[in-house]
């Protein structure tokens, strides 16, 4: 069972998209959503507790508070939901990256659309549960994917990154794009490979991660890097 918010103060586009995430359930045995609506963020904020939501549906253009003040207070209590903006103004909706979302959705949408999103954001979910295990130093050591904020390579090594700490092991950038390339992660230069959920901003020749560290994006990787952020968001 997916837990399912849509932020949405038009009340059209909300059972709408209550509709197609019904119909999706309906023909996709083993998925069931439990949906529940809000008229604008500060509702849908005031009790709103960690891990409380799988997948959020979030208008950008609403009274009291735009979804995108919205989209910030609620990465402050939950950074693991999966984001998703519906908005008829896809230049708002390309700040996606600062709140970690995933893609978002153009008014007026389609059910094939939207259909795409909910795929999308169910493998995401369902991605945040693998984890990957390494060797350091003698111990294995089990990694959930969504922790890794990126994984540099130094010399035979590979090395970690998440919020908290690093691990080392030995390997190769060979073997971390065959592990983690379809699983969310793209390179961005000779020695890094980011965790697309992780991004807060591409700007000029760097990748700007949520606790502010900045990677460089390497002239040769630029355009396999852009295209493979593209692909990750359809």
């Amino acid at each position: 069972m997916f837990r399912v918010a849509v932020v949405e103060d038009e009340d059209d586009a909300a059972d709408k998209l209550i509709a197609c995430l019904r119909r999706y359930s309906d023909v996709h045995e083993g998925i069931a959503f439990d949906i529940v609506a809000f008229e604008d963020p500060v509702g849908f904020l005031k009790t709103l507790t960690p891990d409380e939501w799988d997948i959020v549906f979030m208008d950008i253009e609403m009274p009291n508070m735009d979804g995108m003040e919205g989209a910030h207070r609620f990465r402050e209590i939950d950074r693991d939901a999966v984001l998703i903006f519906v908005t008829n103004m896809a230049q708002f909706a390309m700040q996606g990256y600062e709140v970690d979302a995933l893609s978002y959705i153009l008014k007026p949408f389609s059910e094939a659309d939207v259909e795409r999103k909910i795929t999308r954001a169910i493998q995401l979910r369902n991605r945040d549960a693998e984890s990957i295990l390494i060797t350091q130093r003698g111990n294995i050591q089990r990694l959930p994917l969504r922790d890794i904020m990126y994984v540099e390579v130094r010399g035979r090594n590979l090395v970690y990154h998440t919020a908290s700490c690093t691990y080392t092991a030995a390997g190769s950038m060979k073997s971390v794009e065959a592990s983690l390339g379809e699983r969310g992660f793209a390179r961005c230069a000779n020695s890094y490979v980011v965790n697309h959920r992780h991004i807060a901003s591409v700007a000029g020749a760097s990748v700007i991660l949520s606790n502010d560290v900045e990677l460089p994006i390497g002239r040769s990787f630029r355009m396999d890097f852009l295209a493979a952020l593209a692909k990750i968001a359809r």
